[in-house]
């Protein structure tokens, strides 16, 4: 806890657990495989710098959690897509923030611990996936966001999510 002229001054992350959740945690889904859609499972263990236990993509890199909005998902359902979390690859289908439109360094606050950082917004796709052959968009390219893990913990579908104020 930080002070101010003698005063106690709470953290970015101590303040978001004492306010109204920014959003909800929608679903969380992993994959044993790069490059495919995901499962949604009822919760998962996020390990520091490392990622998502059992996901394709755990290891020290940018891009251990990919994050989506409910939002973006309900777009494509819109243009005729029966589309579900989890379809476009993403680990965290967040409802109530749209989570493309922060920028980078921004960091997020899922259930009780865990903290991640934004560290890439949209992805560019080496070639075209099932979803944009079937309606001709994707919206992971624009809309999808990774990110890194600061502290890990335990995430379930319910769980409350926070925009951490000033990153």
């Amino acid at each position: 806890m930080a002070t101010t002229r003698g005063k106690a001054k709470p953290s970015g992350s101590e303040a978001a657990k004492r306010r109204a959740p920014d959003g909800k945690v929608e679903a969380v889904s992993i994959s044993s495989e790069k490059g495919m859609k995901k499962t949604p499972v009822p919760f998962a263990d996020f390990e520091c710098e490392q990622g998502i236990k059992g996901d394709a993509h755990f290891g020290k890199d940018i891009r251990q959690v990919s994050l989506l909005g409910l939002e973006s998902i309900e777009k494509m359902r819109q243009k005729g897509l029966n589309a579900v979390p989890g379809d476009f690859g993403e680990n965290v289908t967040l409802a109530g923030i749209e989570i493309h439109t922060l920028p980078l360094g921004t960091k997020i606050r899922l259930g009780s611990t865990v903290l991640l950082e934004l560290t890439q917004i949209g992805k560019e796709c080496v070639e075209r996936c099932a979803i944009y052959d079937q309606i001709g968009d994707c919206v992971m390219p624009r809309e999808g966001v990774f990110a890194r893990v600061l502290t890990g913990g335990r995430v379930r579908a319910g769980d409350d999510a926070f925009v951490i104020p000033g990153g």
